[in-house]
């Protein structure tokens, strides 16, 4: 065995003992195709009807599997495949048609990390509304305010409206504020991909500064480059349905080999 498989076995079969902090059983997402049927000029002048499509699709269908206390995963998919909504039903923003979605913990999401914060209130204002919210107490912002604005890089713009800021910098007083949040489960959608290359490198520390610590990671993301640098397990979602779960490059190149047919 490897240097280090000891170890590793080791600590992955006590992480199978403890019960999951993510329990997906039988997810099940409904849709409607169309907001609004809405009938072209030329369709109600030759038909008086719409042929836009009508009904509903299963965003996600028959979706089971469970997370493990520090276990960090990544969701593999083309755009369209459910990824998001998924993230969205784990961090309860959306509520299933089928099924269950237990978690087992508080969650810091990091999927519309400038969602929270209000355009008209100054930097300084929307780090407290917004620490307010995920539960942060008034000891807890003031002893992690310094800290956020550092990270952020907004020093000298915390008492400017947030609608004034670049988006570049809503995005980083967005991240430093989710980060510095204490849930156990991290929720990432695409966020590491924003940002300067400099900045990039900041949120990849942190990433695995939070990882390292014990959290646990679901992250989505189309870069191989970060889903093999923050995980050890893969799941790979295709037309809604869970196609693969194992270790993390099993499941890119499954991916890879199924692009290459398309």
């Amino acid at each position: 065995m490897a240097p280090g498989g000891a170890a590793d076995a080791s600590a992955a079969a006590g992480m199978a003992d403890r019960e999951p902090v993510i329990d997906v059983r039988g997810l099940g997402v409904e849709f409607l195709r169309n907001r609004r049927y809405r009938l072209s000029l030329r369709e109600m002048l030759l038909k008086g009807r719409t042929t836009t499509p009508k009904g509903t699709f299963w965003a996600l269908r028959d979706v089971t599997f469970d997370v493990r206390p520090g276990e960090a995963v990544g969701l593999v998919g083309a755009n369209g495949q459910g990824k998001s909504t998924l993230l969205k039903l784990i961090a309860g923003v959306l509520v299933p048609d089928e099924g269950t979605v237990t978690v087992r913990g508080g969650v810091a999401p990091l999927i519309e990390l400038t969602g929270g914060f209000v355009g008209d209130l100054t930097a300084r204002d929307n780090i407290w509304l917004t620490g307010g919210l995920h539960g942060l107490t008034k000891a807890q912002i003031e002893e992690r305010f310094d800290e956020i604005v550092d990270f952020a890089e907004v020093g000298d713009f915390l008492d400017t409206p947030f609608r004034h800021f670049s988006s570049g910098m809503q995005v980083r007083l967005g991240f430093s504020v989710v980060t510095t949040l204490d849930e156990p489960i991290v929720l990432v959608d695409e966020v590491l991909a924003v940002g300067d290359k400099r900045f990039r490198e900041k949120c990849y520390t942190r990433m695995e500064q939070l990882v390292s610590g014990g959290r646990t990671l679901f992250l989505v993301s189309h870069s191989e480059r970060d889903l093999k640098r923050f995980c050890s397990r893969g799941l790979y979602l295709h037309r809604g349905q869970l196609r693969a779960d194992g270790a993390i490059d099993d499941i890119v190149d499954a991916y890879n080999d199924d692009q290459k047919r398309v």
